[in-house]
């Protein structure tokens, strides 16, 4: 028979797991010492403009201070990863979340006019 300590362990897991629900992905993160840990992220498509401009300016931190589960910030602290291993990071968040980082949707259509005057 479960003790109520492990009940409610079990209860806090299963709530923390709702919580997080669909909005997260798993991911793997590399650390400069090549161990590699998972953590839970943001799909890349679900990636707020503050979160892209905190990448553009260099600020990893706050990028993934925005992108990253809450609980898995001291992770990403304690693995201290390069730039290959947020490249890295960035990919399996795009892939694992249905898109490619390296294709733009943005329109298709021709700057020049076609028609002649």
């Amino acid at each position: 028979m479960p003790t109520p300590k492990k009940e409610l362990d079990a209860a806090r897991a299963q709530e923390t797991e709702a919580e997080v629900g669909d909005d997260y992905v798993t991911v793997p993160l590399a650390g400069y010492d090549g161990v590699t840990k998972d953590v839970r992220a943001l799909p890349a498509n679900r990636w707020r403009a503050s979160a892209l401009r905190c990448l553009r300016q260099g600020d990893i931190d706050g990028f993934m201070d925005l992108v990253l589960h809450e609980e898995d910030i001291e992770v990403y602290e304690d693995l201290d990863p390069d730039q290959d291993g947020i490249g890295h990071f960035a990919e399996a968040a795009a892939r694992v979340g249905g898109d490619d980082l390296g294709k733009s949707s943005g329109s298709s259509r021709s700057g020049r006019g076609t028609r002649r005057r």
